[in-house]
């Protein structure tokens, strides 16, 4: 039913390869979710009715499957519920690892929710159990889970309707919120993670869960709903009260999860994914809150003090039936201080403080991220999941990489760098356009693993080899690759463990000075033509600047048309003719790092002498015009001077030519004019009335007729003195 594919996505002006695990039979794959298990060197793939093993190398290779259909007993009591036959099927929304063999698999069973163990090689254990609260009965709502030592949180519905939402703690101290609009109301849950704060505090405070969600907020008045960002904590050692809040939370608290641009009074208030981004210290881990158009950033030592030292807020009911928010102080966790007036647990807590945390579950103050502002603002894109790699440049500093995962199908990689977020690369993971809704980093392997309704891809972390220059590998400012002058290509930094004094990378300022300069490219063109240079940048974060002789080209002059592709010139003259540069301006903190990748010698063909060129160029600027000359090549001018001087000698020779030629014809209309030249027919007349007059009367003496033939000879000869052989073949 399944079967491999290999697929080649094109990205900018090189190739990726992109592996593509698909389904043939049917658009619909309905992937849920990916577990990386890098021990086993496998990525767990939950879709509908099966679970999937594929090499964590190669997700085209298929390891092994099993399948875990919903009886069809089930799927009868579903379809009268008034779902459709597909929906009351088994899909897989949650897979979790237990320990190196077992996994926590969870399906939605025809709209009966049930959770299972599953042997790393495929084989359940027939422990299966009603798991209601556990995993969701609707295929598409959102939820969220984590398993921890044998702990499994989850927040989710607790009926077929959903209209009962529940965080819960099942399997060892079962415990669950209580279900009241001011705890939760009409939430989407997004992401669950737990922060061991009970390592080397000095208050002695209990681990605690954070679960992230968006739900209607109770203490705004509004006449519409107002949605907003929610971060909720509950303490691993809560276990319950115990005649108030029995089996419920008694430590849960919320708290408003603020992302805004500040000067606009623009709140970004549905949360779409969470990364827990970890240190080796809880206080230095940070939380990525990812909204559809942004990204704000958020301390867990900020998290931490809104819990434990803020005031809380609750309704009082005033006149009018009116209600009135209030602030009030309190604590509700179990540490130091509780301990020495004798609560150690939950349980112990008296029936006043715990009526007062069943009614102020909300925080007045709200979380604020690092810096009150978003650290990725991108319009025009919907982002749905967030994953973050951290890798260490040639400069020694880590940086966090983010991959942001988009409704139509991109993947955008960004960074931060002193403040400024880049985004570096942008690829097409599928060819139609399909919503990320699962994303998975192995660091191990350098992967990405994205899920789509239809498919699973895997994409490396950095494409370095897509960089073919060493100006485009710097310029973008990927924190991944490196270029290497004795390899002359664009290489994953990871890979390179030593010489690295070979490796040119510049993170922070995108400085490609260390790179080799750019040779000229020599164009001829012919007057009145168009023109185009092309200069095609890969970096996301540089800006194109054109020059004519080492002055800067506008955007606003007619005769040039500046594009991403290069610049066209239309309608050539002999002024264009000169030097043209392409450079890459890249900013960073108020400074422009420029940086030369294509240089033209435009030559018109009718001019192609050194000087002539030179010349044209000075008329724009001449000291521009000095700087490049000794990189124009001499041998495109020495062809050229050559084929001007054969040109010259024809056009002396067509001169000397059409010169005889005018000539002779003037002295041949000139004799006619005098007589000295008689048309032929003529001189036959003449010759025979002369030959008749001799033979009817006495003839003339011979020396007059010599004579007269000697004068024309004479006049003949003197004409021809002064033409020379021009006239000879006529004597």
């Amino acid at each position: 039913v399944y079967f491999p594919v290999i697929n080649w996505e094109k990205n900018s002006h090189a190739f990726i390869q992109i592996l593509l695990f698909k389904k043939c039979s049917g658009n619909v794959y309905d992937v849920s979710t990916l577990l990386v298990n890098e021990d086993a060197n496998t990525l767990f793939v939950g879709g509908r009715d099966a679970v999937f093993a594929l090499d964590l190398n190669n997700i085209s290779r298929e390891i092994a499957r099993e399948y875990w259909f919903a009886t069809q007993e089930r799927q009868l009591e579903c379809i009268p519920r008034g779902k459709d036959k597909i929906r009351c099927q088994n899909y897989i929304l949650c897979l979790h690892k237990i320990n190196d063999s077992d996994l926590h698999v969870c399906g939605t069973n025809a709209y009966y929710p049930t959770c299972d163990h599953m042997i790393v090689m495929f084989e359940y254990r027939q422990i299966s159990e009603e798991s209601r609260g556990k995993c969701p009965f609707e295929p598409a709502q959102k939820h969220t889970s984590v398993f921890v030592d044998g702990e499994f949180y989850s927040a989710t519905s607790n009926n077929f309707l959903g209209t009962e939402p529940i965080i819960l703690r099942s399997m060892r101290n079962p415990v669950r919120t209580e279900f009241k609009t001011s705890w939760l109301n009409e939430p989407s849950f997004v992401n669950t993670e737990i922060v061991h704060e009970s390592e080397s505090n000095p208050n002695g405070d209990d681990g605690k869960i954070y679960v992230f969600f968006t739900e209607t907020a109770v203490e705004f008045e509004f006449y519409d709903k107002l949605l907003v960002s929610r971060i909720a904590r509950i303490c691993r050692g809560d276990l319950g009260g115990k005649r108030i809040l029995q089996r419920r939370w008694t430590s849960f608290l919320k708290s408003r999860l603020s992302c805004s641009i500040p000067e606009l009074n623009f709140h970004f208030n549905i949360v779409q994914d969470i990364f827990f981004l970890r240190r080796r210290k809880w206080q230095d881990n940070r939380g990525l809150h990812m909204t559809k158009l942004s990204v704000c950033a958020y301390s867990m030592k900020n998290i931490q003090e809104v819990f434990s030292k803020g005031s809380y807020k609750g309704p009082v009911t005033v006149e009018h039936s009116r209600v009135k928010w209030m602030v009030y102080r309190g604590r509700s966790s179990i540490d130091n201080f509780a301990r020495s007036v004798g609560y150690n647990t939950s349980s112990d807590l008296p029936d006043k403080v715990l009526q007062f945390v069943r009614d102020h579950p909300l925080m007045d103050n709200s979380v604020n991220p690092i810096g009150n502002r978003p650290v990725l603002l991108k319009r025009g894109s919907s982002y749905t999941w967030i994953g973050v790699g951290r890798v260490t440049g040639l400069d020694k500093q880590t940086y966090n990489v983010m991959f942001l995962g988009a409704d139509d199908g991109y993947l955008h990689k960004a960074f931060n760098c002193d403040g400024e977020m880049f985004i570096v690369e942008e690829l097409q993971l599928f060819l139609s356009p399909e919503p990320v809704q699962s994303l998975r980093l192995s660091s191990e392997k350098g992967m990405l693993y994205i899920g789509s309704p239809s498919r699973v891809v895997q994409v490396p972390a950095s494409a370095c080899h897509r960089y073919k220059r060493c100006s485009d590998c710097v310029l973008a400012r990927h924190p991944y690759c490196a270029w290497s002058r004795s390899a002359e290509e664009c290489l994953l930094l990871a890979n390179q463990t030593a010489q690295t004094e070979n490796l040119i990378q510049s993170v922070k300022y995108g400085d490609a000075s260390s790179c080799l300069k750019k040779s000229v490219r020599k164009c001829l063109f012919t007057l009145g033509n168009n023109v185009h240079l092309k200069c095609a940048p890969v970096s996301n974060l540089a800006s194109v600047v054109w020059k004519f002789n080492g002055s800067r080209l506008q955007a606003e002059d007619s005769k040039y048309q500046l594009c991403d592709g290069g610049i066209a010139i239309f309608n050539i003259t002999i002024d264009a003719a000169g030097f043209y540069d392409c450079l890459l301006v890249e900013k960073s903190k108020g400074k422009e790092f420029l940086t030369t990748v294509a240089r033209y010698a435009l030559y018109a063909q009718e001019e192609t002498e050194e000087a002539n060129v030179i010349a044209t160029a000075n008329k724009h600027n001449e000291a521009g015009a000095e700087r490049f000359q000794s990189s124009v090549p001499p041998s495109l001018l020495n062809e050229a001077a050559k084929q001007e001087s054969v040109d010259s000698q024809i056009e002396k020779l067509v001169l000397k030519l059409l010169g005889a030629g005018f000539a002779l014809l003037f002295l041949l209309v000139w004799n006619f004019y005098r007589g000295h030249l008689s048309v032929p027919w003529k001189s036959r007349e003449t010759r025979s009335k002369t030959s008749g007059a001799a033979g009817l009367g006495s003839p003339a003496p011979a020396t007059e007729g010599s004579g007269s033939v000697r004068k024309s000879s004479a006049t003949q000869t003197n004409i021809a003195g002064v033409n020379g052989s021009v006239l000879a073949s006529f004597s």
